[in-house]
Protein backbone atom coordinates (compact mmCIF):
# COMPACT_ATOMS: atom_id res chain seq x y z
CA UNK A 1 0.00 0.00 0.00
CA UNK A 2 1.31 3.63 -0.73
CA UNK A 3 2.08 5.65 1.96
CA UNK A 4 -1.30 7.82 1.88
CA UNK A 5 -3.23 4.56 2.76
CA UNK A 6 -1.13 4.11 5.60
CA UNK A 7 -1.22 7.68 7.33
CA UNK A 8 -3.17 6.80 10.43
CA UNK A 9 -4.84 10.44 9.88
CA UNK A 10 -6.95 8.33 7.59
CA UNK A 11 -8.77 6.11 9.71
CA UNK A 12 -12.24 6.49 8.05
CA UNK A 13 -13.39 3.36 9.42
CA UNK A 14 -12.21 2.70 12.67
CA UNK A 15 -14.75 0.57 14.98
CA UNK A 16 -16.67 -0.51 11.40
CA UNK A 17 -16.71 -4.70 10.97
CA UNK A 18 -16.00 -5.41 6.79
CA UNK A 19 -16.72 -8.46 4.42
CA UNK A 20 -14.75 -8.22 1.09
CA UNK A 21 -15.02 -11.15 -0.79
CA UNK A 22 -12.53 -12.32 -2.90
CA UNK A 23 -9.74 -10.89 -0.69
CA UNK A 24 -7.19 -13.38 -0.71
CA UNK A 25 -5.27 -11.69 -3.74
CA UNK A 26 -5.50 -8.92 -6.92
CA UNK A 27 -8.07 -6.13 -5.97
CA UNK A 28 -9.37 -7.43 -3.28
CA UNK A 29 -6.11 -7.77 -1.50
CA UNK A 30 -5.57 -4.65 -2.26
CA UNK A 31 -8.69 -3.87 -0.99
CA UNK A 32 -9.08 -5.57 2.02
CA UNK A 33 -5.81 -4.01 3.20
CA UNK A 34 -7.12 -0.67 2.48
CA UNK A 35 -9.75 -1.27 4.67
CA UNK A 36 -8.03 -2.03 7.88
CA UNK A 37 -5.41 0.48 7.29
CA UNK A 38 -8.53 3.09 7.65
CA UNK A 39 -9.68 0.86 11.00
CA UNK A 40 -11.82 -1.28 10.07
CA UNK A 41 -11.97 -5.54 11.49
CA UNK A 42 -11.98 -7.27 8.22
CA UNK A 43 -12.89 -10.89 6.78
CA UNK A 44 -10.66 -11.94 4.14
CA UNK A 45 -11.85 -14.37 1.78
CA UNK A 46 -10.68 -16.76 -0.68
CA UNK A 47 -11.33 -19.62 -2.13
CA UNK A 48 -7.61 -21.09 -1.21
CA UNK A 49 -6.78 -21.31 2.84
CA UNK A 50 -3.12 -20.52 2.41
CA UNK A 51 -3.60 -17.75 0.44
CA UNK A 52 -6.66 -16.53 2.67
CA UNK A 53 -4.43 -17.12 5.33
CA UNK A 54 -1.27 -15.31 4.10
CA UNK A 55 -3.34 -12.23 3.68
CA UNK A 56 -4.91 -12.42 7.47
CA UNK A 57 -1.56 -12.84 8.82
CA UNK A 58 -0.05 -9.96 6.58
CA UNK A 59 -2.79 -7.56 8.08
CA UNK A 60 -2.41 -9.06 12.26
CA UNK A 61 1.06 -8.47 12.36
CA UNK A 62 1.10 -4.62 11.88
CA UNK A 63 -1.75 -4.82 14.50
CA UNK A 64 -4.98 -4.79 12.68
CA UNK A 65 -7.86 -6.94 13.17
CA UNK A 66 -8.57 -9.75 10.59
CA UNK A 67 -10.58 -12.63 10.12
CA UNK A 68 -10.18 -15.41 7.02
CA UNK A 69 -13.36 -17.19 5.31
CA UNK A 70 -12.48 -19.88 3.17
CA UNK A 71 -14.75 -20.77 0.36
CA UNK A 72 -17.17 -19.60 -2.50
CA UNK A 73 -19.12 -17.58 -2.03
CA UNK A 74 -21.64 -19.17 -5.20
CA UNK A 75 -22.87 -21.32 -2.66
CA UNK A 76 -25.78 -19.89 -0.83
CA UNK A 77 -24.86 -21.27 2.72
CA UNK A 78 -21.50 -20.83 3.15
CA UNK A 79 -21.87 -16.82 1.98
CA UNK A 80 -24.52 -17.05 5.19
CA UNK A 81 -21.97 -18.72 7.19
CA UNK A 82 -19.24 -15.82 6.49
CA UNK A 83 -21.83 -13.56 7.76
CA UNK A 84 -22.40 -15.06 10.95
CA UNK A 85 -19.16 -16.12 11.73
CA UNK A 86 -17.98 -12.31 11.38
CA UNK A 87 -20.78 -10.88 13.33
CA UNK A 88 -19.96 -13.63 16.19
CA UNK A 89 -15.89 -12.72 15.95
CA UNK A 90 -15.71 -9.21 14.65
CA UNK A 91 -19.13 -7.65 15.49
CA UNK A 92 -21.90 -5.82 13.69
CA UNK A 93 -20.81 -6.22 9.47
CA UNK A 94 -21.38 -2.19 8.52
CA UNK A 95 -19.39 -3.36 5.06
CA UNK A 96 -19.69 -5.55 2.53
CA UNK A 97 -17.38 -5.65 -0.83
CA UNK A 98 -17.94 -7.82 -2.97
CA UNK A 99 -14.76 -8.81 -5.32
CA UNK A 100 -14.48 -12.29 -5.83
CA UNK A 101 -14.52 -13.63 -9.35
CA UNK A 102 -12.65 -15.70 -12.17
CA UNK A 103 -12.06 -15.15 -15.72
CA UNK A 104 -13.68 -16.52 -18.66
CA UNK A 105 -11.66 -19.70 -20.03
CA UNK A 106 -9.56 -18.60 -22.53
CA UNK A 107 -10.96 -17.88 -26.06
CA UNK A 108 -14.21 -18.74 -25.32
CA UNK A 109 -17.43 -17.12 -26.92
CA UNK A 110 -20.96 -17.28 -27.24
CA UNK A 111 -19.83 -20.00 -30.38
CA UNK A 112 -18.25 -22.35 -27.51
CA UNK A 113 -18.52 -21.74 -23.98
CA UNK A 114 -20.21 -24.63 -22.49
CA UNK A 115 -23.26 -24.38 -19.88
CA UNK A 116 -21.09 -25.52 -17.22
CA UNK A 117 -18.48 -22.55 -17.58
CA UNK A 118 -21.34 -20.26 -18.21
CA UNK A 119 -23.02 -21.15 -15.14
CA UNK A 120 -19.65 -20.70 -13.05
CA UNK A 121 -19.17 -17.30 -14.37
CA UNK A 122 -22.61 -16.60 -13.30
CA UNK A 123 -22.32 -18.35 -10.27
CA UNK A 124 -19.40 -16.43 -9.00
CA UNK A 125 -19.84 -12.71 -9.84
CA UNK A 126 -23.69 -12.09 -9.61
CA UNK A 127 -25.27 -15.19 -7.73
CA UNK A 128 -22.22 -14.49 -5.07
CA UNK A 129 -23.00 -11.01 -4.81
CA UNK A 130 -26.71 -11.87 -4.33
CA UNK A 131 -25.76 -14.14 -2.08
CA UNK A 132 -23.69 -11.89 0.60
CA UNK A 133 -25.70 -9.08 -0.29
CA UNK A 134 -28.77 -11.29 0.90
CA UNK A 135 -27.41 -12.79 3.81
CA UNK A 136 -25.77 -8.91 5.06
CA UNK A 137 -28.48 -6.35 3.76
CA UNK A 138 -31.50 -8.08 6.37
CA UNK A 139 -28.81 -6.82 9.21
CA UNK A 140 -27.79 -3.43 7.86
CA UNK A 141 -31.45 -2.56 7.39
CA UNK A 142 -32.19 -3.96 11.02
CA UNK A 143 -29.17 -1.54 12.24
CA UNK A 144 -30.13 1.71 10.41
CA UNK A 145 -26.76 1.74 8.39
CA UNK A 146 -24.40 -0.10 6.00
CA UNK A 147 -22.50 0.36 2.76
CA UNK A 148 -22.45 -2.44 -0.18
CA UNK A 149 -20.09 -2.12 -2.43
CA UNK A 150 -19.84 -4.43 -5.84
CA UNK A 151 -16.74 -4.90 -7.93
CA UNK A 152 -18.01 -4.73 -11.70
CA UNK A 153 -15.68 -3.90 -14.92
CA UNK A 154 -16.17 -2.26 -18.13
CA UNK A 155 -16.85 -5.75 -19.69
CA UNK A 156 -20.48 -5.01 -18.91
CA UNK A 157 -19.92 -2.73 -22.03
CA UNK A 158 -19.84 -5.80 -24.61
CA UNK A 159 -16.32 -4.07 -25.66
CA UNK A 160 -14.40 -7.27 -24.27
CA UNK A 161 -16.36 -9.94 -25.78
CA UNK A 162 -16.76 -12.61 -23.63
CA UNK A 163 -20.40 -14.24 -22.48
CA UNK A 164 -20.72 -15.05 -18.38
CA UNK A 165 -18.28 -12.48 -17.34
CA UNK A 166 -19.36 -9.20 -19.04
CA UNK A 167 -23.09 -10.51 -18.27
CA UNK A 168 -21.96 -11.44 -14.41
CA UNK A 169 -21.04 -8.11 -14.29
CA UNK A 170 -23.61 -6.23 -16.14
CA UNK A 171 -26.76 -8.34 -14.03
CA UNK A 172 -24.25 -7.09 -10.84
CA UNK A 173 -24.61 -3.40 -12.06
CA UNK A 174 -28.54 -3.83 -12.14
CA UNK A 175 -28.33 -5.53 -9.20
CA UNK A 176 -26.78 -2.26 -7.34
CA UNK A 177 -29.42 -0.20 -8.96
CA UNK A 178 -32.11 -2.23 -7.46
CA UNK A 179 -31.02 -2.80 -4.15
CA UNK A 180 -29.82 1.02 -3.72
CA UNK A 181 -33.38 1.82 -4.40
CA UNK A 182 -34.96 -0.44 -1.87
CA UNK A 183 -32.61 0.00 0.55
CA UNK A 184 -31.77 4.00 0.58
CA UNK A 185 -34.91 3.97 2.92
CA UNK A 186 -33.31 1.73 5.55
CA UNK A 187 -29.75 4.10 5.93
CA UNK A 188 -27.96 1.34 3.80
CA UNK A 189 -26.15 2.31 0.38
CA UNK A 190 -25.31 0.62 -2.37
CA UNK A 191 -22.92 1.19 -4.87
CA UNK A 192 -20.83 0.03 -8.00
CA UNK A 193 -17.19 0.18 -8.86
CA UNK A 194 -15.05 -0.86 -12.01
CA UNK A 195 -11.13 -1.14 -11.05
CA UNK A 196 -8.56 -1.17 -13.49
CA UNK A 197 -5.73 -2.72 -11.98
CA UNK A 198 -3.08 -5.20 -12.76
CA UNK A 199 -3.78 -8.89 -11.37
CA UNK A 200 -3.50 -12.54 -12.37
CA UNK A 201 -6.85 -12.07 -14.74
CA UNK A 202 -5.22 -9.21 -16.64
CA UNK A 203 -1.61 -10.59 -17.34
CA UNK A 204 0.46 -12.80 -19.42
CA UNK A 205 0.70 -13.91 -23.10
CA UNK A 206 -2.78 -15.17 -23.33
CA UNK A 207 -4.75 -12.04 -22.03
CA UNK A 208 -2.34 -9.69 -24.44
CA UNK A 209 -3.37 -11.79 -27.22
CA UNK A 210 -6.95 -11.60 -25.88
CA UNK A 211 -6.51 -7.75 -25.87
CA UNK A 212 -4.83 -7.89 -29.52
CA UNK A 213 -7.07 -9.76 -31.36
CA UNK A 214 -10.46 -7.70 -29.73
CA UNK A 215 -8.46 -4.44 -31.42
CA UNK A 216 -7.57 -6.39 -34.51
CA UNK A 217 -11.19 -7.16 -34.66
CA UNK A 218 -12.35 -3.53 -33.88
CA UNK A 219 -14.17 -4.07 -30.81
CA UNK A 220 -11.32 -2.28 -28.62
CA UNK A 221 -10.36 1.54 -30.13
CA UNK A 222 -5.95 2.43 -29.63
CA UNK A 223 -6.57 3.92 -26.26
CA UNK A 224 -8.57 1.04 -24.64
CA UNK A 225 -5.86 -1.28 -25.69
CA UNK A 226 -3.08 0.76 -24.29
CA UNK A 227 -4.85 0.89 -21.16
CA UNK A 228 -5.70 -2.72 -21.35
CA UNK A 229 -2.11 -3.90 -22.09
CA UNK A 230 -1.10 -1.47 -18.99
CA UNK A 231 -2.95 -1.40 -16.16
CA UNK A 232 -1.62 0.33 -12.86
CA UNK A 233 -1.28 -1.18 -9.78
CA UNK A 234 -4.03 -2.81 -7.39
CA UNK A 235 -3.52 -0.50 -4.66
CA UNK A 236 -4.94 2.33 -6.39
CA UNK A 237 -8.13 0.83 -6.37
CA UNK A 238 -8.12 0.25 -2.09
CA UNK A 239 -8.77 4.52 -1.53
CA UNK A 240 -11.78 4.27 -3.34
CA UNK A 241 -13.21 1.88 -2.12
CA UNK A 242 -12.34 3.38 1.29
CA UNK A 243 -14.01 6.43 0.44
CA UNK A 244 -17.44 4.87 -0.98
CA UNK A 245 -18.17 2.61 2.37
CA UNK A 246 -17.54 5.66 4.47
CA UNK A 247 -19.29 8.70 5.88
CA UNK A 248 -17.74 10.49 3.11
CA UNK A 249 -20.07 9.31 1.05
CA UNK A 250 -22.79 9.22 2.82
CA UNK A 251 -25.07 10.89 0.42
CA UNK A 252 -23.86 8.40 -2.48
CA UNK A 253 -25.65 5.64 -3.42
CA UNK A 254 -26.63 3.55 -6.76
CA UNK A 255 -23.94 5.37 -8.73
CA UNK A 256 -21.21 3.38 -10.74
CA UNK A 257 -17.74 4.75 -10.49
CA UNK A 258 -13.95 3.66 -12.22
CA UNK A 259 -11.15 4.08 -10.53
CA UNK A 260 -7.74 2.79 -12.69
CA UNK A 261 -4.63 4.45 -11.38
CA UNK A 262 -5.06 8.01 -10.92
CA UNK A 263 -7.93 8.19 -13.16
CA UNK A 264 -11.86 8.51 -11.29
CA UNK A 265 -14.95 7.98 -13.43
CA UNK A 266 -18.68 8.28 -13.13
CA UNK A 267 -20.81 6.36 -15.36
CA UNK A 268 -23.99 7.92 -16.80
CA UNK A 269 -26.71 6.59 -15.29
CA UNK A 270 -29.12 3.80 -17.05
CA UNK A 271 -31.78 6.25 -19.21
CA UNK A 272 -33.59 6.22 -22.37
CA UNK A 273 -34.16 9.19 -25.05
CA UNK A 274 -37.31 9.86 -26.99
CA UNK A 275 -37.36 9.07 -30.43
CA UNK A 276 -40.80 9.16 -31.52
CA UNK A 277 -44.37 9.62 -29.88
CA UNK A 278 -47.74 9.84 -31.24
CA UNK A 279 -51.28 8.68 -29.38
CA UNK A 280 -52.30 5.21 -29.05
CA UNK A 281 -55.93 6.29 -30.68
CA UNK A 282 -53.91 7.04 -33.58
CA UNK A 283 -53.12 3.13 -33.98
CA UNK A 284 -49.60 0.77 -33.69
CA UNK A 285 -47.11 2.32 -36.03
CA UNK A 286 -46.14 0.29 -39.09
CA UNK A 287 -43.07 -0.70 -39.92
CA UNK A 288 -41.70 1.24 -42.21
CA UNK A 289 -42.85 4.39 -40.46
CA UNK A 290 -40.68 3.06 -37.16
CA UNK A 291 -37.61 2.29 -39.58
CA UNK A 292 -38.12 6.10 -40.68
CA UNK A 293 -38.74 7.65 -37.54
CA UNK A 294 -35.87 5.40 -35.79
CA UNK A 295 -33.16 5.81 -38.34
CA UNK A 296 -33.99 9.80 -38.09
CA UNK A 297 -33.43 9.79 -34.19
CA UNK A 298 -30.45 7.52 -34.25
CA UNK A 299 -28.65 10.54 -36.76
CA UNK A 300 -29.91 13.17 -34.04
CA UNK A 301 -28.83 11.58 -31.06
Amino acid sequence: MGPRARDQSDRWLEGRGAIVTGSSRGIGRAVVEALSWAGASVVVNGRHAEAVQEVVESIQGRGGVALGAVGSVADFDLACGIVEEAERSLGPVDILINCAGIAEPAGSSILDLSSEDWSELIGVHLTGTFNMCRHVAPRMVERGRGAILNMSSHAYTGRYGGTGYAAGKGGTNSLTFALAAELREHGVRVNALCPGAKTRLSEGLAYEDHIEQLHARGLLDDLAREASLNPPQAEHVGPMAVFLVSDLASGLTGRLFTARGGYVGLHADPRESLLAYREESQGPWSVAELSAVISKGLKED
